[in-house]
Parts: C-alpha cells; sequence; structure tokens
C-alpha cells in the first residue's frame, strides 16, 4: 500500500459538473476509507475538507468513518497530563482554525473514550448515513460544547438530534454488536498499518490494485489531487450550492467549513453570515476561533 501521494501522474479531462448536488446516487468508483477518533482535534479539523470534497466530487465516491483511536493512552492522559492535552487541543485551534476548546480537559474531561466510540457504531446500526451524522453531533458536543460524550444524557441528546430511534439506540449503546463493531474497526486499523489519525485510505473499485494512503492534515489541493489520482482522469468540480441550501444540509457549520467551500476570506464568510443572522435564518453560536452557524430556516 502506498504511504504518501508523492510523484502523482497525469491527469486527464472528462466529466460535467453537476448542479447543486451533495450526493449522486449512481454506482462510484471509489471507496474512501477515513480513520478517525472522536476526540482528535486533527479529525475535527478534517471537516472543512471532506465537505468539499463531498460537495465538488461526491459523484464519484462514498465515505466510510473508521473509528480508531490509542483508548488507553487517552484515558491514562486524562488523569496525568490535562493541561498537556488542553495545550494541543489550543494549539490545533490556532492552526487550522476550527474550535477545539481545550478546557473541557481541566474542567469537564471525558470520562471513557471507549464509551464514545460505542455509541457510533450504535448509531450506525441504524444506517450509515446516521452513524456518519451521530459521529459529526458527537463532535460538535466535545468540541463546540465541551460536553462529556461518555456521559449518557449526552449520547442520548445526540441520538435525539440525530432523528434515531431512541428506544434501539439505547438497547444498541449496551449491545455486543456495538462493541464487536468497534472491535472491527480497530482490527482494521492495525491491518492497514494506520499509525496516526487522521488517515485516508482511497480504494478504486475498477482498479485491481492497492489503495493509497494519506496520514496527517493537509491542504484541500493535497487531497483533491489524491483523488485524481485514484480516479485516473481529471473530472470538472460540481457547482457549489447557494450558501442557505449547504447550511440547510449540514445543520451545524463553522467559518472555516465555510470559507474552505466557497473559496472565501474569513472576513467574506463573516460578512455573508451577517446578512443571514440579520434574515434570522442562521443562529451565531460563539466559540474561541469564530463562530459556527446553526442554520435555522
Amino acid at each position: 500500500m502506498n504511504s504518501n501521494i508523492s510523484g502523482l501522474g497525469k491527469s486527464y479531462q472528462t466529466g460535467t459538473s453537476l448542479r447543486y448536488r451533495f450526493f449522486n446516487y449512481f454506482e462510484k468508483p471509489l471507496e474512501i476509507y477515513v480513520y478517525v477518533d472522536p476526540l482528535c482535534p486533527e479529525c475535527w479539523s478534517l471537516e472543512p475538507y471532506l465537505k468539499k470534497l463531498t460537495i465538488e466530487y461526491g459523484r464519484y465516491f462514498t465515505i466510510r468513518p473508521i473509528i480508531s483511536g490509542h483508548f488507553k493512552r487517552l484515558n491514562r492522559d486524562k488523569f496525568d497530563q490535562p493541561k498537556k492535552i488542553k495545550a494541543i487541543w489550543e494549539h490545533t485551534a490556532n492552526r487550522t482554525g476550527m474550535s477545539c476548546n481545550g478546557d473541557i480537559w481541566t474542567e469537564n474531561p471525558v470520562s471513557s473514550p471507549w464509551v464514545a466510540s460505542v455509541a457510533i457504531k450504535a448509531a450506525e446500526l441504524q444506517g450509515k448515513k446516521a452513524g456518519k451524522v451521530y459521529l459529526r453531533k458527537i463532535q460538535e458536543s466535545v468540541f463546540l460544547k465541551e460536553e462529556d460524550i461518555s456521559n449518557e444524557k449526552i449520547l442520548m441528546d445526540c441520538a435525539r438530534e440525530t432523528h434515531l430511534d431512541l428506544d434501539e439506540f439505547e438497547r444498541d449503546l449496551y449491545s455486543v454488536s456495538a462493541q464487536k463493531a468497534v472491535q472491527c474497526d480497530l482490527k482494521l486499523t492495525k491491518e492497514m498499518e494506520v499509525e496516526h489519525i487522521p488517515t485516508l485510505v482511497v480504494f478504486n473499485h475498477d482498479i485491481e490494485e492497492h489503495g493509497m494512503k494519506i496520514s496527517g492534515l493537509y491542504s484541500y489541493e493535497i487531497y483533491e489531487r489524491l483523488l485524481k489520482q485514484m480516479l485516473q482522469k481529471n473530472p470538472v468540480p460540481a457547482e457549489k450550492p447557494p450558501l442557505k441550501n449547504f447550511l440547510s444540509h449540514f445543520g451545524v457549520v463553522g467559518n472555516k467549513e465555510i470559507a474552505v467551500v466557497y473559496d472565501w476570506s474569513i472576513a467574506k464568510t463573516n460578512c455573508e453570515m451577517k446578512k443571514l443572522q440579520l434574515q434570522q435564518a442562521v443562529e451565531k453560536i460563539p466559540t474561541k476561533q469564530g463562530p459556527f452557524w446553526k442554520y435555522i430556516r
């Protein structure tokens, strides 16, 4: 398996853009395994680039989140080095522009990272889409609200916001099936030699060769080049949707996410969002690194 994306080959022009579509459900040639941890600030900071890839090229791939992490280390560090973890989170926030409020580790630390991961797999038992949406809600809870995402009430609140069947979710939260699903993800992490998160592994179903792996957080252009190499062509990116459509689809998004998707400066993003705030279309969620916005109507 390739461990980097150096030496990307020549691409070829093809295709037409799709107008205002986030997903298109004909057969897609690529599958992207995204190895993440719900408590990893760099995984959270990957969100703007995944959104932009999905909007521009989502007709070519599906995303499969793989829950990965180092639970024993996190449990140890939570008690021994909360100030160190806080500093890492805040450094990541300052570097990436995505809110990672490290105060949680000194004021309301996550008591059991394992429980949060099991909850994500419990949500996934109600469908892959439900699992992805629930993962995002978990990330919003910990990075924006500073909530202990191993607390059952918080997990149920996230399930409610995801519109899951709450009785089924509560049963699955303590099921062997959900725990085995986490173990399967960890086994896959080991088998694919994923040593750092986030990591993306891209497979082309039409080509009989190994996938291509990229570990760490990079600029959008790097992920775009990787995608084009795996497609072996240079597709035209789809048109970006109107801003309100984007907000309606994703529900809660940050300034950085909007700026990346629309190729705007943070100043322009603020200006556009203030217009929508005056229209009472969005609700502002203040954070240290700039606001997030909740779509209202």
